[in-house]
């Protein structure tokens, strides 16, 4: 009875050790996939190679809208739809707000967390620099976008998404996020 029950201890010991591991370790996966996709493959590359690839037959063309930023190694589709529940799907283009080939202020948002879903398309968005490049496919054309800003502002700073003063000379994206837990 006693080697049970020592067997028993020894297996739930290992059990809490195991529960332990994973729930200290949890928060480094994400940075850790990161870094070897990073590393591997040249993903970083091969994204900013299809951004930019000259306008001719072998630029990449998708059959949906979609989302490329090299330095977040996210090549993802943009969803439209009328309510928050299409951040489930993904990126979501913002209703009443512009789009790439209109001109004006694009806003497609993003969860950047969240248990919910899988792990959020901005999750990465810390690693954008003033300066990066990134492109948004739309209605089979491409836009290039270059970042000349980044800050954090609250949920509540709707400015953000309101329409830009010079609707058809330039395009403006924004890529505000929210953290869900």
């Amino acid at each position: 009875m006693k080697v049970k029950l020592a067997r028993v201890n020894t297996l739930l010991l290992i059990a809490i050790l195991l529960v332990n591991a994973y729930v200290m370790l949890l928060p480094a996966v994400p940075a850790v996939s990161f870094w070897l996709r990073t590393r591997s493959a040249s993903a970083e590359t091969a994204l900013a190679n299809r951004i930019h690839t000259p306008a001719t037959t072998t630029t990449p063309t998708y059959k949906e809208n979609r989302l490329v930023v090299p330095a977040m190694l996210l090549d993802e589709p943009v969803y439209d739809g009328k309510d928050a529940r299409t951040l489930n799907k993904g990126l979501w283009r913002r209703p009443d707000t512009s789009t790439p080939d209109k001109g004006g202020n694009t806003v497609i948002s993003a969860h950047r967390f969240t248990y919910t879903v899988r792990h959020g398309m901005f999750y990465y968005l810390d690693k954008v620099q003033v300066g990066d490049e990134l492109a948004v496919f739309w209605n089979g054309k491409r836009y290039l976008y270059r970042v000349n800003a980044t800050k954090v502002v609250p949920a509540t700073a709707t400015e953000v998404e309101a329409p830009t003063d010079k609707p058809v000379s330039y395009t403006h994206l924004t890529l505000p996020t929210k953290l869900e837990v």
